[in-house]
């Protein structure tokens, strides 16, 4: 998460950037590991409540699978103005953030949009992996499309407050068909998994303690 703007020399910072880097490359695993208020997602928060590190994962048919990571630190939000419904409901699996669906007699946004922070001190980043052949233009095709999963989850988005971006990483140790088609099938199914992971980034969230000055976590505001 982005954190330069807190004043001081950073310049001497460069080397420890670059080994944080490493050991976290290294400390990766291949199994289960913790959302919500951990890593990159533990100080981030939306307008109205705490928010964090999410992640969903797409099985795409022919061994192709595609997976997101999203730490969720927003000017907006990612429920539904004063509801505990998500904006990313629609493509919600297996009650990953609580199976709520769509709130009854919803009469719209709340206005004035309810935002926090000011420049610079608000982003969501995005990272999605796949393991499909890509080279460097379908690559960025591929995070454009993504950038429309951030779209259905948070609200507003792509603010001039907040500092969004998507980057796509690809093995390529899976050949797929390739032509236009597969591609677009790649990136509806990696947008899909951005908007169900900002969701859980904010579902995941841990209740904050006494100190905590920011809004409180989604389970304390609105139970499980």
């Amino acid at each position: 998460m982005f954190d330069l703007l807190n004043g001081g020399d950073k310049r001497h910072l460069s080397d420890a950037f670059t080994r944080l880097a490493r050991e976290a490359c290294q400390a990766a695993t291949a199994g289960n590991f913790e959302l919500g208020s951990v890593g990159a997602g533990f100080g981030a928060t939306t307008a109205n409540l705490r928010g964090g590190l999410g992640s969903a994962s797409i099985a795409i048919g022919d061994g192709l699978a595609v997976g997101a990571l999203v730490a969720a630190n927003p000017v907006g939000t990612v429920t539904m103005g004063d509801t505990r419904h998500f904006w990313a409901h629609p493509f919600e699996r297996d009650r990953e953030f609580g199976g709520l669906g769509a709130p009854h007699n919803w009469d719209g946004p709340p206005r004035p949009l309810p935002v926090k922070g000011g420049p610079g001190e608000n982003t969501t980043l995005a990272v999605v992996a796949t393991n499909a052949q890509l080279d460097k233009r379908q690559a960025r095709r591929l995070a454009i499309m993504v950038q429309t999963g951030l779209a259905r989850a948070i609200h507003p988005v792509h603010s001039p407050l907040d500092g969004d971006i998507v980057y796509v990483l690809a093995t390529g140790s899976m050949a797929r068909e390739n032509s236009v088609y597969s591609l677009a099938q790649l990136g509806s199914a990696a947008a899909d998994a951005v908007t169900r992971a900002a969701a859980r980034a904010v579902y995941e969230a841990a209740p904050t303690s006494e100190d905590w000055l920011a809004p409180a976590a989604y389970q304390q505001q609105f139970g499980t």
